[in-house]
């Protein structure tokens, strides 16, 4: 079949059928979909049994809450990143941070506090080594932004969320501190692992037909807000991490990959309240101004909340 008559059949379909008035939007963006659907059918001979096992994969996928993790592997929310970096340069929007992919596993209402906050509830300690975790929140202008709202959220020692892991404490892994007068905050947690997709799971099945992994590096989110500012959605990745190049979700960036300093000396361990060797990173974050040309820096989705 021709592509222009497909185009012609999804126009009778979608817009020549409706008897009430439509979202114009929502219009246009199901008639580009079904109609390239339907060119895929068409140039791939998709057969029957093929679109049908699609529709149930995509059930299950459903019913097992894995579309946040195919939407990643796949590529689609890197590449919905790239889009936003691509539309803040034509913008004139430049230096801040690099945003990354938030993924699925973020949890509103984690703890406040000031300047400083202990991320872990105790029960690993003895698994990994402490972790710590500063820097500065800086404007446009260079100078730090003091009650800037950092949250922070990572996975524990075997790849898992809080929340979505009921055998962790609520809110194990998450906080949320505002900096304090000279830009500054500290978070002290444990080292994390990153995680694989379930391996019974739709979206490892998927990969496997795609002859991937669905392994992720080690890795901690962010989000970073002030009055006045864009709101700025990234992570870094651990280096040395046997997948931190490979991402499986792409969420790999050069600038996102801090150095890790090992601090043993006893001196500095005391003064963290620690007894062992810890991890020490330095990053800083750099946020933009709102510019009214702008697409928004934040994104209207779902989120659990605790």
């Amino acid at each position: 079949m021709e592509h222009s008559t497909i185009d012609q059949m999804v126009k009778k379909w979608i817009v020549d059928a409706a008897d009430r008035p439509a979202n114009p939007r929502i219009q246009e963006i199901t008639v580009r979909l079904v109609a390239d659907l339907c060119k895929a059918i068409e140039d791939l001979d998709i057969s029957q049994t093929e679109f049908w096992k699609g529709m149930e994969f995509l059930q299950e996928a459903g019913k097992r809450h894995e579309l946040g993790l195919i939407v990643p592997g796949l590529g689609l929310e890197r590449f919905l990143d790239d889009r936003a970096d691509e539309a803040d340069a034509k913008a004139g929007i430049t230096g801040g941070t690099q945003r990354c992919i938030e993924g699925p596993l973020y949890v509103a209402g984690a703890p406040e506090s000031v300047g400083f906050a202990r991320m872990d509830d105790g029960t690993e300690v003895d698994k990994t080594e402490p972790m710590f975790i500063q820097g500065t929140v800086y404007g446009e202008d260079g100078k730090p932004i003091a009650n800037a709202k950092v949250e922070a959220w990572h996975a524990n020692t075997l790849g898992s969320y809080s929340y979505f892991d009921k055998t962790q404490s609520p809110f194990n892994l998450r906080r949320t501190i505002f900096t304090d007068s000279d830009g500054r905050f500290t978070f002290q947690s444990i080292m994390p692992n990153g995680y694989g997709c379930p391996p019974d799971g739709s979206t490892q099945a998927w990969l496997d037909q795609l002859g991937r992994h669905g392994n992720r590096p080690a890795h901690v989110h962010f989000f970073v807000t002030a009055p006045g500012h864009r709101k700025l959605t990234t992570q870094f990745n651990m280096e040395g991490d046997e997948y931190l190049w490979t991402d499986f979700a792409f969420a790999n960036h050069e600038s996102l990959v801090p150095p890790i300093k090992r601090i043993s000396d006893p001196a500095e361990m005391a003064k963290r309240g620690v007894n062992k060797p810890f991890a020490l990173i330095d990053f800083d974050f750099h946020v933009v101004k709102e510019k009214a040309a702008a697409p928004t820096g934040d994104v209207d989705r779902i989120r659990a909340a605790a």
